[in-house]
């Protein structure tokens, strides 16, 4: 297993990055075992949020359990305590705070990976059974084409958008990368019903969680009339409120978890874009049951 420098987006740098891959690698020792690995993710964080709605999605229930962490982290360092464990057997005199998403390996009491794409595929991989496959063949470069735009020019522009410690005109170049990023998708969008062709994967998963956490929270540190720009982009939302409505998305959507670990990390501007919701989340996940999706 590989342990590097956490990526500069989860804005923790000192922190390792776990890289194991189940199956991949024989030194590892990560063979894909039903019930030997467990994730631990938070909803209320994007990536926890794409990998919850990946193992609904999937049904992998019963060979990879899932266990839900608080919305707001409960350690002095902004970590779980929960998964301090598992970072201080993966790596020696472990410095940083244990953050999730994690899966982890229940036999070795050690962490396989806390990188969320590669969870994500390998959830898919080994222990979907080919059923609805997330990450279907020939699919690759567009959802590594999505995944790739929703983190640099979505999540990270939108973050930058807002962030109080930046000047007008570093917002708005990024209120701009953010916009090109949303016609992009939009144009994704044209003509089909998923961002990659007639079947849902995991792009669909990963926009989908990006416009939650765009509406949810980044919404908050942006003038009213950049959320109206943000917001005028029919075909994405339409997307979004459709996804919303299906039980896979519906069931793990925790408004109240997001709000709360929204106000407990806030450190962005306070503008009126505050009062201008794009979707109501609420009402449309609240329909999941009576949707074509069930």
């Amino acid at each position: 297993m590989s342990v590097t420098p956490l990526a500069a987006h989860r804005s923790a740098p000192s922190v390792p990055a776990f890289r194991g891959r189940l199956g991949r690698d024989p030194r590892s020792g990560h063979w894909a075992v039903p019930r030997r690995y467990r994730l631990h993710v938070s909803t209320a964080c994007p990536q926890g949020l794409r990998i919850a709605v990946t193992h609904s999605l999937l049904g992998v229930g019963d060979s990879c359990p899932l266990t839900l962490l608080p919305a707001v982290p409960d350690g002095p360092d902004g970590g779980h305590t929960a998964l301090r464990p598992l970072y201080e057997a993966g790596a020696h005199h472990y410095p940083g705070p244990a953050l999730a998403p994690v899966l982890g390996d229940d036999w070795s009491g050690r962490i396989v990976s806390n990188h969320a794409p590669d969870i994500m595929r390998d959830l898919d991989r080994y222990f979907g059974d080919g059923r609805a496959p997330l990450y279907p063949c020939g699919a690759a470069a567009d959802i590594e084409a999505v995944e790739r735009l929703c983190a640099q020019d979505v999540d990270e522009a939108a973050q930058r958008a807002g962030r109080a410690g930046d000047g007008p005109a570093e917002r708005a170049a990024a209120l701009r990368v953010l916009l090109d990023a949303l016609g992009d998708l939009e144009r994704r969008l044209a003509g089909q019903e998923y961002l990659t062709g007639d079947q849902l994967t995991a792009a669909d998963v990963t926009v989908w969680a990006s416009l939650v956490q765009l509406d949810t929270v980044h919404r908050h540190h942006l003038d009213a009339a950049a959320v109206h720009r943000i917001a005028d982009h029919p075909a994405l939302w339409a997307h979004a409120r459709r996804l919303t409505a299906h039980p896979a998305f519906a069931a793990h959507l925790d408004l109240d978890g997001i709000a709360r670990r929204h106000h407990a990390r806030c450190r962005g501007l306070e503008a009126a874009g505050a009062a201008v919701q794009i979707l109501d989340w609420a009402a449309h996940a609240g329909g999941a049951h009576g949707s074509r999706f069930s």
